[in-house]
C-alpha cells in the first residue's frame, strides 16, 4: 500500500497520517510517499512504516505548503511512485488530500491495477480565508471534483467536509465518514515552571499555524478584553503572522501575557497541553480539529467557534462551549465562566476525556482496513 502523507508530519493532518500509518502496520506493510525538506532523510523506516521522501520546490516549513511545492509534488511523487511499483507489489493506493496527492496517486493506482482510496482532510476542499481555496479556484475546483469522481472510495473526516463536498462541488456519490483518531499516549508531564508559567497563573492554550484561518487576532483581542489577573495565552505553532500577532498583543498592552512557543515536537506539545488550564480556538474553520481531541485527552475544557468538523464530537455545555462563529462577546463570556469556576473546568474536562475514548487511532485503522478490503473485493469482481 502506498499512503501519501502531505504535509510531512506537520499540522493536524500530518500527525494523524503518521499515527494511522503506524496503526496499520499491525495488519499491512505500509509505504508512505511524502515530501523531503531540510535534513530529513530520503528514506527511512519509522514505527514499522517505510517512509520515502521526494524533493519539492519552496518547502521551507513542515506545517506549511506553498503553491510551488504542491505543483512540484506531482511529477516528483509520480516518478518515485513508479519506481516503488517496480520494487514491490501494492494492494491499495491511499491518497491523503485531493490536491496535490491524489493527482499522482490515481495514476499510480491505475498503473498497478489496484483501487484508489481518497481521504479529504479539509483544506483540499474548503478554506474560507484563502484566495486560492480549491472551492473558488477553477483549476483546483475541477481537479478536486475529478479526483473524487475517479477514486474507488472517498473518505471525509467530518460531516462538515462531506456536506461541503456535496454543496460546493455538486458531488453525488458515496462518501464514507471516518473521523480522525489519536494515540492517547501523551508524554510524561513536566512542571509548569519549565515553560515559564508561574504559580497562580491561568493558562489558555491553542495549537495551530499562525495563519488567517486560525483567527488568532480575535483571540488576542478577547484575552485583552477579559482583564482577568494572571491570565496567560500560550500559542503553539509557527507561521507567517507571528510578527503581526506580536504587534497586536503589544498594541493591547498584553505582550507579557501572550507567549509564542513556535513549532514544537510532539512530546513538547503534549506537555504544554498538560500544563494548561483551558483550550481555546477562534479558528474560522477546521476540517476536523484533531487538536481538540488531544486537548480532551488531557482533560482540558474547550471554548471554540462552531464552524467545522469539531461540532461532530464537541458537546456544547458538556465538554466544551461551542460559540457561533465570530461572536466574540459570547466567546469572552463563556471563557470568563471557565476562568472563574474551577469546578466547571473539572467537570467539562472529565466529560471530554470520557468522550475521546471513542476516537482511538486503532478504531480508525480498523475502519480503513474495512474500506480497503471492500475496494479490493469490488475491483476483483468488476
Amino acid at each position: 500500500m502506498v499512503n501519501y502523507e502531505y504535509p510531512p508530519l506537520g499540522g493536524g493532518g500530518g500527525v494523524f497520517n503518521r499515527h494511522l500509518a503506524e496503526a496499520l502496520t499491525g495488519h499491512l506493510q505500509v509505504t508512505v510517499l511524502t515530501t523531503r525538506m531540510d535534513d530529513l532523510p530520503v528514506e527511512e523506516e519509522s514505527g514499522g512504516v517505510r517512509i520515502v521522501r521526494v524533493p519539492v520546490l519552496q518547502r521551507t516549513e513542515q506545517p506549511v505548503a506553498s503553491l510551488a511545492s504542491m505543483l512540484s509534488f506531482f511529477p516528483s511523487s509520480l516518478r518515485r511512485g513508479l519506481r516503488l511499483l517496480g520494487e514491490e507489489q501494492y494492494d491499495v493506493v491511499h491518497s491523503m488530500f485531493a490536491v496535490p496527492s491524489a493527482v499522482s496517486g490515481i495514476l499510480l493506482a491505475r498503473r498497478a491495477g489496484v483501487p484508489h482510496v481518497l481521504s479529504l482532510l479539509g483544506g483540499d476542499v474548503y478554506d474560507p480565508t484563502k484566495r486560492l481555496s480549491p472551492h473558488r479556484t477553477p483549476g483546483l475546483f475541477h481537479t478536486v471534483r475529478t479526483m473524487v469522481r475517479r477514486s474507488d472510495r472517498v473518505v471525509a473526516m467530518s460531516n462538515d467536509i462531506r456536506e461541503r463536498l456535496k454543496g460546493l462541488y455538486g458531488i453525488d456519490r458515496q462518501v464514507d465518514l471516518v473521523p480522525h483518531g489519536i494515540s492517547l499516549q501523551p508524554a510524561p508531564p513536566r512542571p509548569r515552571e519549565d515553560f515559564g508559567f508561574r504559580a497562580g497563573e491561568m493558562v489558555l492554550i491553542t495549537v495551530g499555524r499562525l495563519i488567517p484561518r486560525k483567527g488568532l487576532d480575535d483571540l488576542i483581542r478577547i484575552v485583552a478584553g477579559l482583564e482577568e489577573p494572571g491570565l496567560i495565552l500560550a500559542l503553539i505553532g509557527g507561521g507567517p503572522l507571528r510578527h503581526e500577532l506580536e504587534d497586536l498583543a503589544r498594541a493591547h498592552g498584553i505582550q507579557d501575557r501572550v507567549r509564542f512557543f513556535g513549532y514544537v515536537d510532539e512530546d513538547t506539545k503534549w506537555q504544554l497541553l498538560q500544563a494548561a488550564d483551558i483550550y481555546v480556538s477562534t479558528a474560522l474553520h477546521e476540517g476536523f480539529g484533531l487538536v481538540f481531541l488531544e486537548a480532551m485527552g488531557v482533560s482540558l475544557p474547550i471554548v471554540c467557534y462552531d464552524e467545522g468538523g469539531q461540532v461532530d464530537f464537541l458537546a456544547d455545555g458538556e465538554s466544551a462551549y461551542v460559540v457561533r462563529l465570530g461572536d466574540t462577546g459570547v466567546f469572552a463570556d463563556r471563557l470568563r465562566r471557565l476562568v472563574r469556576d474551577p469546578a466547571l473546568r473539572s467537570r467539562m474536562g472529565k466529560a471530554g476525556m470520557h468522550a475521546v475514548e471513542d476516537y482511538d487511532i486503532e478504531c480508525c485503522a480498523r475502519r480503513f482496513l474495512q474500506i480497503y478490503e471492500e475496494a479490493i473485493r469490488a475491483r476483483t469482481m468488476s
